[in-house]
């Protein structure tokens, strides 16, 4: 049993760290031409989310469940996730003045612990 976990977050971890390195690399790319830190994380967990509900439910916890179910609590997943992020961009950022840049870098890791437990525990759950 401990070594199904293991593999689903290693896989977990090679899926998110693709996806992520290529969307904090265009993060800073929009940044850098003055778009706003929390519209160019928008457009990118929008692009990211969509992108790695396939990765991960067919690599990392090979899924075999309905579509519409786990699509449906996908999306709750990464629209709590997504709060999640805004919420640190706007304390960090907006509050307490600290550059973004890092902020975002860890609010990646921060809503990856998130959704790997929230993936695994509620949308892909398997059936007992």
């Amino acid at each position: 049993m401990k070594i199904r976990h293991t593999r689903q977050l290693v896989k977990y971890l090679f899926v998110g760290a693709a996806s992520n390195a290529a969307g904090y690399c265009t993060y800073l790319l929009l940044t850098h031409f003055e778009l706003p830190p929390k519209i160019a994380m928008t457009l990118l967990y929008i692009t990211t989310a969509a992108l790695s509900f396939f990765g991960n439910r067919k690599i990392t916890f090979s899924y075999e469940g309905r579509l519409f179910g786990a699509g449906f609590r996908y999306i709750v997943a990464q629209s709590l996730g997504y709060l999640i992020n805004l919420a640190i961009l706007m304390v960090f950022v907006d509050q307490l003045g600290y550059n973004h840049r890092v902020v975002q870098a860890a609010a990646i890791i921060t809503v990856a612990f998130y959704l790997f437990f929230s993936l695994k525990l509620f949308v892909f759950r398997r059936a007992i």
